[in-house]
């Protein structure tokens, strides 16, 4: 691709072009006068300024940039913003980017992982849009069913731990890659699921693999970026997935060809097998696993640990009800069909995507806890409006809601990933009990109470304690590098390696 700035200037602000730029990309100036990439997202990069009088004492300048964005899969997105970058003199870092520049490595296994993290988001929300049409299809009624596999589901957190905790020990990349490919084949077994209890028990194994793939996802990202971008690589993978879940829900008409119609979605991943295959020979081994370090272990970050496994609890405790039982709300008690259901998830969460990147622009630059502390309050008391009114005001709090709360999960979600994979096993553990515990009582309080509404509201107090706990017990991040925040990894013997 191709920048080109042509300007008539005083020869003053003809410095600003024929100087080494060092924002977006960090230059070195070539023998020829040329300009070359030493750090950036690219991979080829070339500037040539050319300088002529003008009259007035002025010059007549044009900067021609000749660039290859180090980016897989989604660098069509990043060509036109980041060529409008390099047309302004000193190239800086955008607003939408990271607040530390990425090279070439970071930009290449950063889309690596978004197009792993796109897959991981498909398989993680198949059960939550299609269990209501699964429910149907068996003959079963109620809320109560589904609750219920919902919750069995949430046992496949020994299948994540496990494999968090082999990662650290073996290496991420083998094993995220077996996890994305066995998930995807766990989809077309549960196509197949001859009753609600073999499709329950697929989906528990799907979800194992999946919930592994989306761990070591965040992780890896985490572990290649600088300290600048680590929530910035969380918010682009956690985009990823949800665009991952979003072909999910666009998939979701399908579910209405006939009772059955929901088994032609669980299709849809083989299609991701061949992109796997390319990702096996893009993705390297984390360069933090690769470095020599001392061999993971909890011991030491017992405290952070602690308080982040309360913290997913409370958060799941609210999340996984208001997200897992959205559809089957919208069903029976707003009378959506399929294409309405559709419709509503698609406009009403798709500009949550706003929120992701202000979040994590903001948790590098300005801080993870009071992002963190704004999302919580505001997406939870969103939320909880839009299951109690109706109409147009139900999208628009819905819409609110996805905005300001999607930008806790760069805000928060970047903690876990700064510990060692074992512990995000660990905390994936506590996010699952929260989940069960939040779907079981949803699943009581709704009847009790007369609607799903109603329940969140209740429900509510977990999210809302964890903001005052952000606030008051968060140790903030930004800033530091992983082995300042995890000394005791630091390396004592240089031949050591995990």
């Amino acid at each position: 691709m191709r920048a080109v700035t042509t300007r008539v200037v005083a020869p003053e602000e003809l410095e600003r072009w024929t100087e080494p730029w060092d924002g977006l990309v960090r230059e070195e100036r070539l023998p020829d006068g040329s300009f070359a990439c030493a750090e950036g997202p690219f991979s080829t990069y070339r500037r040539v300024v050319t300088a002529t009088p003008a009259p007035g004492g002025l010059v007549a300048m044009t900067s021609s940039v000749e660039f290859r964005l180090a980016i897989p899969y989604f660098g069509w997105l990043f060509a036109v913003p980041v060529r409008s970058s390099l047309r302004t003199p000193g190239a800086r870092l955008p607003w939408w980017g990271p607040a530390d520049r990425l090279d070439a490595r970071a930009s290449a296994v950063l889309g690596t992982l978004c197009a792993v993290s796109v897959i991981a988001g498909f398989l993680g929300t198949s059960i939550t849009q299609t269990i209501t049409y699964v429910s149907d299809d068996f003959h079963l009624s109620g809320d109560r069913p589904q609750s219920i596999a919902l919750a069995v589901v949430r046992l496949s957190i020994v299948i994540s731990l496990a494999v968090a905790a082999m990662a650290d020990r073996q290496g991420r990349r083998r094993l995220l890659l077996g996890s994305a490919v066995a998930g995807c084949l766990l989809a077309v077994a549960c196509a197949a699921s001859p009753s609600f209890a073999a499709f329950t028990a697929g989906q528990t194994l799907l979800r194992g693999f999946s919930a592994a793939t989306a761990i070591l996802v965040t992780v890896v990202a985490a572990e290649e970026v600088p300290a600048g971008a680590r929530a910035f690589a969380v918010s682009v993978v956690g985009m990823s997935a949800a665009l991952g879940a979003g072909i999910c829900v666009m998939a979701l008409p399908l579910a209405d060809r006939g009772e059955s119609g929901w088994r032609l979605i669980y299709l849809i991943p083989l299609v991701a097998l061949p992109v796997l295959v390319g990702v096996a020979r893009r993705l390297p081994e984390s360069k933090r696993f690769v470095r020599a370090h001392a061999d993971a272990a909890l011991a030491g970050h017992g405290q952070r640990l602690a308080l982040l496994a309360v913290s997913l609890f409370l958060v799941q405790l609210f999340i996984t009800p208001a997200s897992q039982l959205q559809n089957e709300f919208l069903r029976d008690e707003r009378h959506y069909g399929a294409f309405g259901i559709t419709l509503f998830t698609l406009l009403t969460n798709t500009p949550a995507a706003i929120g992701i990147v202000a979040g994590g622009r903001l948790a590098d630059v300005r801080g993870r806890r009071g992002v963190a502390a704004i999302g919580l309050i505001g997406g939870t008391i969103g939320t909880v409006v839009m299951y109690l009114v109706a109409g147009w005001a139900m999208w628009l709090w819905s819409l609110g809601a996805g905005i300001v709360g999607a930008a806790t999960l760069p805000a928060l979600g970047v903690y876990g990933p700064e510990l060692w994979s074992r512990a995000n096993g660990v905390l994936s553990l506590a996010a699952i009990i929260g989940s069960v515990v939040g779907l079981l009582a949803a699943g009581s309080l709704s009847d009790a109470l007369g609607g799903l509404g109603r329940a969140l509201a209740v429900l509510s107090v977990g999210p809302l304690a964890l903001a005052a706990l952000v606030l008051t017990r968060y140790p903030e991040t930004a800033g530091f590098e992983l082995e300042e925040l995890n000394p005791e990894d630091a390396v004592t013997d240089p031949s050591t390696t995990g």
